[in-house]
Formats: C-alpha cells, sequence, structure tokens
C-alpha cells in the first residue's frame, strides 16, 4: 500500500525559487523534474525503525534570510571555540540558508582550487557541477527523500581540487543553524580528481533549543583515480528537526577516503553512509560515533559496497544510548562478483547507560565471490563493571570512572578528526550528552 504524502512546496514554487537564483537551465529542470518524481516515489524503508509517522517533508518555511558575517569576532562564542581564528585559512560558513562568510588561499586559488557555496558554483561553474551533481554516488530518484533533496536544494558547499594538487591545509565548513523556522536541504558536493589530496571538515552547530524545520542533507564524495580525501564531520543539530541525512562515496581506481563522523543530533536521525569501491585497489575506512538520548530513534546504516578487485573496505562504529533513546545500526560489508582478494571488515559496539536505553547492532556480510576476505564484529551492553572497580580503586569517583570508560570507548572516532578545534568541540559536546 503506498501512503500519501503531502508536499510543502509546490512545482510553481520551486520553479520560482529557482529563477530568483539566476539558476542556468538544466538546474531549473533538474529541480522540475525531481519535485514531480518526489510526489510519486516512495519512502525509503530503513531496516528495523518504521518511520511511517515521521514528518519528513512538512515544514514553516523553505529559505530563511539570515545577515551575513562582516568578520569572525561577530561570531558566537559557541561558533568560535570550532574555528581557529588566526590559524584557518580555508573557511565556509552557512548560516541557517545564507553564505555568510568565505575564505580560501590566494595559493589555492592559483592552482584551481574551488570552494564556494553549491548555488553559486552551479552558476559559475555549472559544466563541472553538474557532471558530478547527483550522477554517480547518489541518484535523484532513489526515494522521495532523495528526489524532494534535489528539488529544495538552498545550500551547501561545492568541492573541486584539480588533478595532481595537494591541499595541505584542511577545508572547513560550519553550517550554523541559530533560526527555529530554518529547513536544510544542504547539498555537499566534494570532487577529488586523479592524484589530488584534501581533508574536509565540516560541522552542523544548532544555537536553538528546538527547530521546526526539515534537515534533509545529502553529501557526495567523488574521489579518481590514486586520489585521497580525509572526510570529517560533527552533526550536533537541534530537537525538533525530521533529520535525513545521506553521505555517500564513490572511489575510482587506488584512491582512498577516510570517514570519521561524529553524529551527536538531538533530532530523530535517519543516516546513510555508503560507500562504492568502484576501482581496483581502492579503500574506504569509515569510523563513526553515536550518542543517543532523551527518547530520540535513530537508525544508522553504514555499507562499503566492493566492485573493484583487491579493494578495502572497513567499518568501526561506535554508539552509546542513555534515558529512552533507541538506535539500529546496520553495518553492511557487500562484495559483488568479480571483486576478487576484496576485504570487508567490520565491528559495531554499543554501551547502554540505562535500562530503558536500547541498541541494536546488525552486522551483514554478503558475497558474492569466493577469493577474498571478510570478517564482522558487535556487541551490545553496559558500561564493564570491571572497569569501573579497577579505576575506582585507584581512588576515582563512580561516576568519574564511567566518563572515562565512555570516552575511551568513543576515542577511536574521535582521535581521528583532522582539526584539533573541532575534536575539541566534539569532546565536549559528547560530554555534555553523556553527564
Amino acid at each position: 500500500m503506498t501512503v500519501e504524502t503531502k508536499l510543502a512546496l509546490s512545482a510553481t514554487e520551486v520553479n520560482s525559487f529557482s529563477e530568483s537564483n539566476n539558476e542556468p537551465a538544466w538546474f531549473a529542470s533538474l529541480r522540475a523534474a525531481a519535485i514531480a518524481k518526489a510526489a510519486e516515489l516512495p519512502m525509503p524503508t530503513p531496516d528495523k525503525t518504521n518511520i511511517t509517522k515521521w514528518n519528513f517533508t512538512e515544514f514553516p518555511q523553505h529559505t530563511v534570510e539570515s545577515a551575513p558575517f562582516n568578520s569572525l569576532e561577530d561570531l558566537s562564542a559557541e561558533v568560535k571555540e570550532i574555528i581557529d581564528i588566526e590559524g584557518q585559512e580555508n573557511l565556509y560558513i552557512q548560516r541557517n540558508n545564507t553564505p555568510a562568510f568565505l575564505k580560501i588561499s590566494e595559493d589555492l586559488k592559483a592552482q584551481g582550487v574551488i570552494f564556494t557555496d553549491i548555488l553559486t558554483a552551479v552558476r559559475e561553474h555549472g559544466e563541472l557541477v553538474q557532471k558530478y551533481f547527483m550522477t554517480d554516488a547518489v541518484k535523484v530518484d532513489e526515494h522521495k527523500l532523495t528526489a524532494y533533496h534535489a528539488a529544495l536544494v538552498n545550500g551547501g558547499v561545492f568541492v573541486y581540487v584539480p588533478q595532481n594538487v595537494v591541499v595541505e591545509k584542511p577545508l572547513q565548513v560550519v553550517f550554523l543553524n541559530d533560526n527555529p523556522d530554518a529547513s536544510l536541504f544542504n547539498h555537499v558536493l566534494v570532487v577529488a580528481d586523479r592524484n589530488s589530496d584534501v581533508t574536509y571538515v565540516e560541522t552542523y552547530v544548532s544555537t536553538v533549543e528546538e527547530a521546526k524545520g526539515q534537515a534533509n542533507l545529502i553529501e557526495e564524495v567523488i574521489v579518481l583515480d590514486n586520489a585521497k580525501v580525509t572526510f570529517g564531520a560533527v552533526d550536533v543539530l537541534a530537537k525538533g528537526f525530521t533529520t535525513y541525512v545521506n553521505r555517500r562515496g564513490s572511489i575510482k581506481r587506488d584512491g582512498k577516503i577516510d570517514w570519521a563522523l561524529g553524529l551527536m543530533n538531538d533530532s530523530d536521525t535517519i543516516s546513510e553512509n555508503i560507500t562504492h569501491l568502484i576501482g581496483d585497489g581502492s579503500l574506504a575506512n569509515t569510523k563513526t560515533v553515536v550518542v543517543g538520548r532523551g527518547e530520540q530513534k535513530q537508525n544508522f546504516t553504514t555499507e562499503v559496497r566492493h566492485w573493484g578487485k583487491n579493494s578495502e573496505g572497513y567499518i568501526l562504529k561506535h554508539g552509546v544510548m542513555k534515558d529512552a533513546a533507541q538506535t539500529i545500526f546496520n553495518g553492511i560489508g557487500k562484495i559483488e562478483h568479480g571483486a576478487t582478494k576484496s576485504n570487508a571488515q567490520q565491528e559495531s559496539r554499543v554501551l547502554m547507560l540505562s535500562e530503558q536505553a536500547r541498541g541494536d547492532a546488525n552486522p551483514m556480510l554478503l558475497i558474492d565471490e569466493d577469493d577474498v576476505m571478510a570478517g564482522h564484529a558487535a556487541s551490545v551492553g553496559r558500561v564493564d563493571p570491571l572497569q569501573l572497580y579497577y579505576l575506582m580503586s585507584r581512588g576515582i569517583s563512580k561516576a568519574e570512572a564511567e566518563r572515562l570508560v565512555i570516552h575511551g570507548f568513543l576515542a577511536p572516532v574521535v582521535q581521528n578528526l583532522p582539526i584539533e578545534s573541532v575534536k575539541n568541540q566534539l569532546t565536549k559536546v559528547i560530554e555534555g550528552k553523556v553527564r
């Protein structure tokens, strides 16, 4: 049975928004086709989570106009903590739906690196964006939420690193949500051309207590032959959002991607992190930490799909649940026929801090080839009393001992974030959530 889902914007309103941004014809046509598909396509069906009553499509405003920042000194203390104001050379800040601040070094500009907001990129680098925008890693017509996203994109980032260029210092992006009516249909597109290397780190920060809008976020990372992308993210979106986040990677021959994801939303969340190892010798290393609290319901799917020979995929997911939070961890290692000598490994562990908390770890290996390696491990449980006893026997209080155990449990991902200020922010967020 198909459930009727009302869309908040009509085709006419979508077209009007496109015209107001002076978008090229190809992007306006993509939006128009997407809104038509969104009305017909089914919702996604995340494993073991019933989302039929979740609101993914209605919101108070599509776009909120916000003032830009003339200087980083205008930022709130909460946002300043994330940024090395003196030393960060490459920085983009989006305030709700407004491009609010951009800085890129002259050296990167001279080498042809593009680092700008997505709607500017559509206008000024249209041919390049069109080549990759929802054509490879994510397709418009996968389901209702991907189509709705394509129709309503109202923010995001475009990064292009030319062939043979190594970006020495990280590109940092901050998505600031300080208006409760804002909805975030952000699209991030990172393209690393052959033999290039780039580190990209983004942070979602909500400074409102409760949001009223939607967060429908799609992020595509395209890694061409022998290129490397290090992708770090910390998501801290407020309660009240219904959050759908889809991070995808497409990795070509001898390419490499390192994902380090701190998923700390206070909203109900569906998250997909799927990497396609297309080329021979490609590699994906995915590390994720999650903290759930209150009555949150969350579903996290991490998948590495092997298409190329000698490809390697590693999944590490650690989650902490407290109060009455419920979380599903789906880990999938899929080796396609022909991907000989591939290696698919995964580990999912959930730590529960209360009787009402629920965490399920579901590791899956789907193997269509003989000459491969594959393995998985999963555990769900409470804080080890022996660890607590050992720490307490050395004069540490029970509360402090539990805090140390939790931080140690999450450290494998936290320590992999490549910007020190972002790493510190994630540590602070974890501290606040598990207290």
